[in-house]
């Protein structure tokens, strides 16, 4: 927040019932009514605007407990912080001790990132760079990708993750990846967080995605999906960490490419099920909270607690396949056009999930785990630098980082008035953006973010994460 705005701000703020102090980068907030509530924490940049509707999601979530035991013990949030629409602000970070809070995931349940670097230059990729384009359109947007999986195979996806999936393909490959380095993929688990593979249930998923027999063929599997998600080619533009990237395998020059995606409509199905099932589960006779929050608690529903936590992990699996076989499709079209291309892969890491970790869970909504020594991705817009970062473990911050730059103007202001703007305004100058919809290349055009910079920088500073490598966009599928 800016201090100059300071005084005007707190005032709007205190006629919403918050409680707020600024004190070098860091936003303090609390609801005036909840004096029992953790005080959460905002790291933001000194520029940055903050609006207060984030403000109030943020001290609505840290005030959750549950009436029969259940309560939030730590709450922050990372500067890509901004309102969320299901009432959850999106860079929120809470600790939970005897409770589980469905709704603080949503419905995007393991939305994450992907990257991988390949051994072309940039000269070489763009002298064959429509014809990659045209396959990739294909797959991306007009379904001739094929990942057609045996029933057998989706069971073993949504219960095991990828090792689930990569056994049952070995054992009967179908689809796409017949073509594909099965031992490189293989190879490549440990380089996913938690192997990619979560403690789920097939019987959890939806009912068509896990038939008794025959061939399954997903219309949601390997798609980007709408909103903010992409997958980008990108140039390592600088190496920072020489040790680091060394040894990940990232050198300047390389290409890259980058994915941001999540659990699709699977995610839908057990996140709003679940937000329905925690509210019919109030005790009845009993006020809802004001927030319209509802947790789970072990107190009252250890079963229920037990079984949300392996649906959102069903779906968590879902989440970790479609972005291995998003880029999979990709390195297959890369082989293809390019030849002789390894493209391994250097991380895969959620956004959106409750893990078991402190006192009990944290629970990360567009953040992402920055454990000590873990690599972490952080994208910028399609305009602007992404990040390759290395996690420092900050407790103060529940161990957690950004996971982009984060909205400052929203999707209904682009649509309203985006179109009326030139490209130098919205930041489209020499964005090469490849999509079928002209509005989603508006909405998410550089000027709808905050400057990357200014994120990476305040995180620095606050010993939550530091730069490994800086990467520039060279081209972006949005769906």
């Amino acid at each position: 927040m800016q201090p100059k705005n300071l005084k005007r701000l707190l005032r709007a703020l205190e006629r919403q019932g918050l409680d707020v102090t600024y004190n070098n980068c860091t936003d303090s907030i609390r609801l005036v009514n909840s004096p029992d509530a953790p005080v959460a924490e905002v790291l933001l940049a000194e520029d940055f605007p903050v609006e207060a509707k984030a403000l109030k999601q943020l001290a609505n979530l840290a005030s959750v407990r549950h009436p029969s035991g259940g309560y939030v013990c730590r709450a922050c949030a990372t500067p890509d912080f901004h309102p969320g629409d299901a009432g959850i602000a999106i860079g929120s970070v809470v600790e939970t001790v005897g409770q589980v809070i469905p709704g603080a995931v949503g419905s995007d349940i393991n939305c994450g990132m992907r990257l991988h670097v390949v051994d072309l230059t940039i000269e070489e990729f763009l002298a064959k760079r429509d014809q990659f384009v045209e396959r990739m359109k294909g797959d991306y947007f007009f379904g001739t990708r094929d990942v057609t999986m045996t029933a057998q195979t989706m069971r073993s996806l949504f219960q095991y993750g990828v090792p689930g999936w990569l056994d049952a393909i070995l054992d009967q490959p179908t689809g796409s990846v017949v073509k594909s380095d099965l031992q490189q993929l293989a190879q490549e688990s440990d380089r996913i967080f938690l192997g990619g593979s979560m403690d789920g249930d097939w019987k959890l998923a939806p009912e068509e995605l896990v038939p008794d027999t025959g061939l399954v063929r997903d219309g949601g599997l390997a798609t980007i999906g709408g909103g903010n998600h992409f997958v980008e080619v990108q140039r390592v533009d600088k190496v920072e960490n020489r040790t680091l990237a060394h040894a990940w395998g990232v050198r300047e020059g390389q290409l890259a490419f980058m994915i941001h995606s999540g659990s699709r409509n699977v995610g839908k199905y057990i996140g709003g099920m679940w937000r329905d099932k925690a509210k019919a589960t109030w005790q009845k006779g009993l006020k809802y909270p004001d927030s319209q929050i509802f947790p789970l608690s072990t107190s009252s529903h250890p079963e229920l607690v037990a079984s949300y936590l392996q649906a959102e992990a069903t779906a968590a699996n879902y989440a970790f396949v479609n972005r291995l076989l998003l880029a999979e499709l990709l390195r297959l079209r890369l082989r293809e056009v390019y030849k002789d291309v390894e493209a391994p892969l250097i991380y895969d890491l959620p956004h959106n999930i409750t893990l078991p970790e402190g006192h009990g869970w944290v629970t990360r909504k567009g953040a992402c785990p920055a454990h000590l020594g873990q690599p972490v991705i952080i994208p910028g817009s399609m305009g602007a630098y992404s990040y390759l970062m290395v996690g420092k473990g900050n407790p103060a911050f529940c161990n957690s980082a950004s996971h982009g730059a984060g909205r400052i103007r929203s999707r209904f202001d682009l649509n309203r008035r985006g179109a009326s703007q030139s490209e130098a305004e919205l930041g489209l100058t020499g964005v090469d953006c490849i999509t079928l919809r002209e509005e989603r290349r508006i909405e998410e055009a550089p000027a709808a973010y905050k400057p990357i910079q200014s994120v990476i920088d305040v995180q620095v500073e606050a010993e939550m994460v530091d730069v490994v490598a800086r990467l520039s966009p060279v081209l972006t599928f949005k769906a």
